[in-house]
């Protein structure tokens, strides 16, 4: 069962995103019983309020999901004050280098869609880069997808970790380590799966041959 903890440098990150979708006791239900093969959870609920998302953070907790597993989209303040890992920056939030100046010692991520975006980020205090959507992806229906020749031109011109985002599956997990991605982040395919544990449980034995493969390289 723990064939795949502390492997995340190795093979590549795997981020679990909420999906707008489900209450917060299904999510943190479903994140518990995965919560050996993932490395972060990020909390992406722009309807939820703040009292609700802290409630949510503290269900976690108490359900043995580290803080420094958990990440909070958009709310600089929330995160601070809750203490968790870190903040995923959106294009509606506070610059990067501002947030950077509040907390220098908190986890930034930042959400990217371009080369320029990607090499600004960075340069301006990002610690990783959250890159998509690369294939298609039912939550961005009729957008064309950024493909892996953008993820690799981004991942090429920064130092920091890209993680890919959009339409990832077991199958093309590889495809998109091999392209450049320090790992994946995946919302249905694992939390509205029919067997979530199974699903989580594919994506790291997928990041796993993807790690295999580059040392034979």
């Amino acid at each position: 069962m723990n064939d795949f903890n502390n492997q995340a440098d190795t093979y590549g990150e795997l981020h679990i995103i909420s999906t707008g979708e489900q209450s917060p006791e299904t999510f943190v239900s479903i994140a518990e019983k995965i919560n050996e093969y993932v490395d972060f959870f990020h909390i992406r609920e722009k309807a939820w309020s703040d009292i609700q998302l802290m409630q949510t953070i503290d269900l976690l907790q108490s359900k043995g999901i580290s803080l420094e597993k958990i990440i909070v989209n958009h709310r600089v303040n929330l995160a601070q004050a809750m203490q968790v890992r870190g903040v995923q920056l959106t294009y509606q939030s506070i610059d990067v280098s501002v947030a950077r100046k509040t907390d220098e010692s908190m986890y930034i991520g930042c959400s990217v869609h371009t080369v320029e975006e990607a090499v600004s980020k960075a340069l301006h205090g990002a610690d990783y880069l959250l890159y998509g959507h690369v294939f298609d992806s039912r939550s961005k229906p009729g957008v064309k997808p950024k493909g892996l020749d953008g993820l690799k031109q981004v991942a090429r011109h920064v130092s920091i970790p890209v993680i890919a985002i959009g339409g990832i599956t077991p199958q093309n997990t590889p495809q998109i380590i091999n392209h450049g991605a320090s790992g994946i982040a995946v919302l249905s395919g694992v939390l509205l799966s029919s067997d979530p544990v199974a699903k989580a449980i594919s994506y790291k034995h997928a990041l796993s041959k993807a790690g295999k493969n580059e040392e034979t390289l």
